[in-house]
């Protein structure tokens, strides 16, 4: 058994694997023990099975710990007459075959990164070499050897061979920097460059944790590494199998197999990861995950170039083509004549690493349709670099329109931001740690040289760093968009907030902290701008001097809104109302409340308040329609809270309007139509109505007549429902019994239309028969008629 150094132990504990990892390693250390349930209790050690160790004690029993471990228990000399115990510290041990087991299987879960992993190796070795060549110029004294990395891909044996032409390593370095688990050769370069006078001299090493070589055993059964150090005359080659808590290191001694300079890897796949020799996967791991590493990177492909070659022909269509031509010319085809060659793959330069004013708009819209594989440019980006507490760079996209036409604005796993660390890909894989769900619809790259990550990269662990992060990329969005808005060009925004309006809207509910910075850029029709939208700024601009709040109505669509009762009283004073349309309109102006301490105000509620009112005028029109409101609120009973004389209205007899913190008409018709709606929220939001009436219409001055009159009356009383109804229609609710609605609807024209157009027969003493014409009669003709009386026409209802 293999025994790991102290620090390198607390290195490995010190690291956030999985659960189960954490679980098993509570297990596998032998544990310092130290119990004093009773006087003399003795201190115990756990060793694995293959040390030697005495019997377990009575009171401690080996069940309690997984097979392979056995117990041993040293005693110590009680302390003379303090009564307490004495103790001794020992390091945490671990059975590096299960160890292992655990860093391959737990730390990675997609095992695809096992590239990643050896090519960041690859590159910090190369790093390395570069920084130590400028105070050791004797370290490159093989100089025609080039600084890249090449990748090799044999399918049919399912072989992987890495090389790289970095520092090397001699056999001490192999040691300890593959044999001892958890021991990052470039955390250790780093310190010691930190606590030298040439501290931060570099920042491109990639390495901290000291794992990630093992990662070639998700794939691989045997690793072999032959590296050699321009600090040694000898090559070696390093040895070691999956399931293996042991490896050997011997010298190179076969000539063919010589480097100059560097290291190579070569990964022996197990059966079922064969599939990563194909050479066009190799290709496209290296392009997602390590396109911009600062040195270039070759992979072995096959390629091809067009050839002509001559053919042979038939003699008789020879000679008769001679005979024609009178010259013989030999025929030949073109062929595709295959080869293997290196071929570069990272050939994409990180431009978020260059100063923005040498990068040109053409350069940008180049990375981003390379990067994110798109074929339009974007509607805008922004680069910028962010500096303090925390630093990293970052180019961000509009995207000229949302994948397939329309995107889940649900979905916050988009996929749209790519994360690297020191310019090595981590993850694009993320649930709103870097910009919430409304701005999913952002493409950009971020790349931070100290950013909180998991052991296997993975993990965008939260923490303070990445609040701030971002904050900061979500106020850059908006910047952005901003500067959108403000273009010179209208359609720029216009075919923004078409792609994109929902989701700001869906910002003003999920993000009250920047209710600031969605509300300049949100876009609404208006009863003064039915064709082109506006903005907000652009309502408050044209608002009366004394108008006091923001006005707003929702409907279905706008030739609903333009139509309906509410804002009859408004446009006769020339105020301006937004139109709001999307179902999503209504729920995020709420959540917005005020603009430029402006309220919004919904004109389908009550109490509306649109500015002078006349007292005076008031107190009459209450004392005469008083009563009558009082008559008509008895007869409908439950169906609404209350009747009041309005001050919306100038042509239309009454309108039902939805109470101060009910859902409006617009809103009970949305949540109707939710296929797991609450029925008993529904019928509470709903529940107060409150019907209001036009004093100056003749309809409501002749039920204030019939009022006085006659009361009971039952021709008045079916008025008053079938206004209600009507009100119910046109003030935007849906009637509970349409059909009976209907049948109300055709009795009141069956009295109104009677006898209208129908010939009056009349007789004359002599006995002749004399007729009328109606409207629509010719003379000469006589058109027989049915008289429908009022009682028949309102049989069925």
């Amino acid at each position: 058994m293999h025994r790991l150094s102290k620090r390198s132990v607390s290195s490995l504990l010190s690291l956030r694997g999985s659960t189960a990892a954490a679980r098993s390693a509570s297990y596998s250390p032998a544990l310092t023990v130290d119990r004093a349930e009773h006087k003399d209790a003795t201190p115990g050690r756990f060793y694995s099975a293959g040390s030697s160790g005495g019997r377990a004690p009575p009171c401690w029993s080996p069940r309690r710990f997984p097979a392979g471990f056995g117990l041993r228990c040293e005693s110590t000399a009680a302390a003379s007459d303090s009564g307490s115990a004495a103790s001794e510290k020992y390091e945490y041990q671990a059975e590096v075959s299960r160890l292992m087991d655990l860093i391959v299987n737990s730390l990675y879960s997609n095992k695809e990164v096992f590239l990643r992993e050896l090519i960041s190796n690859a590159s910090d070795a190369l790093d390395k070499l570069r920084f130590l060549s400028v105070t050791q110029p004797e370290l490159l004294k093989d100089a025609a050897v080039d600084f890249d990395i090449r990748i090799q891909a044999d399918k049919d044996n399912g072989i992987i061979t890495i090389t790289d032409t970095g520092i090397g390593m001699t056999r001490q370095e192999l040691v300890d920097c593959l044999g001892t688990i958890a021991q990052s050769g470039t955390a250790k370069f780093l310190k010691a460059l930190k606590d030298s006078k040439d501290s931060g001299s570099d920042s491109n090493l990639i390495g901290q944790f000291g794992v990630g070589f093992y990662s070639a055993f998700l794939v691989s059964e045997k690793v072999e590494v032959s590296t050699k150090s321009p600090k040694s005359d000898k090559q070696y080659v390093w040895e070691g199998e999956a399931n293996s808590s042991s490896y050997s290191i011997r010298e190179e001694t076969d000539p063919e197999k010589l480097i100059p300079r560097g290291t190579r890897l070569t990964l022996y796949l197990k059966n079922d990861e064969k599939g990563f020799a194909h050479p066009e996967r190799i290709q496209k791991l290296v392009k997602n995950y390590s396109q911009f590493v600062s040195f270039p990177i070759y992979t072995w492909q096959e390629k091809g170039h067009t050839k002509e070659v001559e053919v042979d022909e038939d003699p008789a269509e020879a000679k008769k083509d001679g005979e024609e031509t009178g010259e013989k010319k030999k025929k030949t085809k073109k062929v595709i004549e295959k080869y293997w060659d290196w071929d570069l793959t990272n050939e994409t330069q990180p431009i978020w690493l260059r100063n923005p004013k040498e990068v040109s708009t053409e350069e940008y819209n180049e990375f981003y349709r390379n990067t994110f594989n798109e074929y339009l440019d974007p509607l805008a980006s922004s680069h910028f670099t962010t500096e303090g507490e925390v630093e990293f760079r970052s180019i961000l996209y509009v995207p000229a329109v949302t994948p397939m036409g329309k995107d889940d604005i649900a979905n916050p796993k988009t996929k749209n931001i790519r994360l690297y660390v020191k310019r090595v890909f981590i993850s694009d894989d993320f649930d709103g740690e870097l910009f919430p769900r409304y701005l999913s619809f952002v493409k950009g790259v971020v790349d931070s040289n100290d950013l909180p990550l998991n052991v296997s990269r993975e993990i965008l662990q939260e923490s303070r760093i990445v609040r701030i992060m971002k904050k900061r990329l979500v106020r850059k969005a908006f910047d952005m968009i901003l500067g959108i808005s403000l273009s010179e060009n209208r359609e720029d925004y216009e075919k923004f907030w078409e792609n994109y309006g929902k989701y700001l809207k869906l910002g003003c509910i999920e993000d009250r902290e920047n209710h600031k910075r969605i509300a300049p850029l949100l876009r609404f029709f208006s009863s003064q701008s039915e064709d082109v939208m506006i903005s907000l700024d652009e309502y408050v601009d044209n608002m009366k001097q004394d108008q006091k709040h923001i006005y707003y109505v929702a409907a279905d669509s706008v030739t609903s809104a333009r139509n309906a009762p509410f804002l009859e009283k408004l446009l006769e004073k020339d105020l301006e109302v937004l139109f709001l349309v999307d179902p999503i309109d209504e729920v995020a102006i709420q959540n917005l409340k005020s603009f430029k301490e402006k309220d919004f105000v919904d004109i389908s509620k009550e109490d509306l308040d649109i500015g002078e009112k006349d007292e005076e005028k008031e107190k009459v029109l209450k004392q005469e329609f008083g009563q009558t409101c009082e008559w008509i609120k008895k007869r409908l009973g439950d169906k609404v809270a209350s009747v009041q004389i309005s001050n919306r209205l100038s042509s239309s007899p009454c309108v039902l309007v939805s109470g101060k913190f009910g859902w409006s008409a617009n809103m009970e018709r949305l949540m109707k139509a939710q296929t797991v709606g609450d029925t008993a929220s529904l019928d509470f939001m709903r529940g107060r109505r409150v019907f209001e009436i036009n004093p100056d219409h003749p309809i409501i001055r002749n039920l204030n007549d019939a009022f006085q009159n006659s009361p009971n009356d039952e021709d008045a009383l079916r008025a008053i429902d079938l206004l209600y109804d009507t009100a119910l229609v046109s003030s935007g609710f849906t009637p509970e019994n349409p059909a009976e609605l209907g049948g109300k609807i055709y009795e009141m024209m069956g009295v109104a239309l009677s006898g209208k157009w129908s010939a009056a027969t009349q007789y004359d003493p002599t006995g002749h028969q004399h007729t009328s014409t109606g409207p629509f009669q010719t003379p000469g003709t006589v058109e027989v008629a049915e008289v429908v009386e009022p009682g028949e026409a309102g049989g069925q209802k």
